[in-house]
């Protein structure tokens, strides 16, 4: 699909359209939910370039897809509009996220405590990626609360947070940086 105009003017009031057509407000919970889930698919993206050409690269790539269908999901008023087919997350995706955790897992020496995001630059971008993920997951379930989402979108971006979080602990360990663990203050 070619883009032949950028702005419309139709914002620039504060509203703007869901898919179906009905106006809202920008600063509703719906446009917050997926926005926020934009928002971790342009940190992905960051991720995405910061990582070797691989697997975990095409993970990635395969996760911002999969973005795009949970944004057009949240898009949509679904108790008065029927769900795009592009709407929907193809099936096996969640189960796929919980595979790569477990797979990661074995890899990965026995967690010795709670670790601060760091390491090295695609860790590090990874955890900030894997908070963009939990506050998008915090967004949708606002949402849910007022309107239909589809509980496989709230179960996939739950699953995706874990993913992230053991990516980047294989990042490092794949690296040879050790974790900085978190040393309790009140020892």
């Amino acid at each position: 699909m070619k883009i032949t105009k950028v702005y419309t003017r139709g914002g620039d009031k504060g509203k703007t359209s869901l898919v179906g057509g009905k106006r809202v407000s920008k600063a509703s919970r719906r446009l917050e939910a997926y926005g926020t889930v934009d928002e971790l698919s342009a940190h992905l993206g960051l991720l995405a370039a910061l990582l070797p050409d691989g697997h975990e690269q095409e993970m990635v790539i395969r996760i911002q897809n999969n973005l795009f269908n949970v944004c057009t999901n949240l898009a949509t008023e679904q108790e008065t509009t029927t769900l795009y087919p592009s709407a929907y997350l193809q099936d096996g995706e969640t189960e796929l996220l919980e595979k790569e955790v477990d797979s990661i897992m074995k890899e990965l020496p026995e967690a010795q405590g709670f670790i601060l995001p760091g390491g090295t630059q695609q860790a590090a971008q990874t955890h900030v990626c894997r908070t963009v993920c939990r506050r998008a997951e915090r967004r949708i379930v606002a949402l849910s609360e007022e309107a239909l989402v589809s509980p496989e979108v709230q179960q996939y971006v739950n699953r995706l947070s874990d993913y992230l979080f053991v990516l980047a602990k294989k990042l490092n360990f794949v690296a040879g940086k050790s974790e900085k663990i978190w040393q309790n203050a009140c020892k």
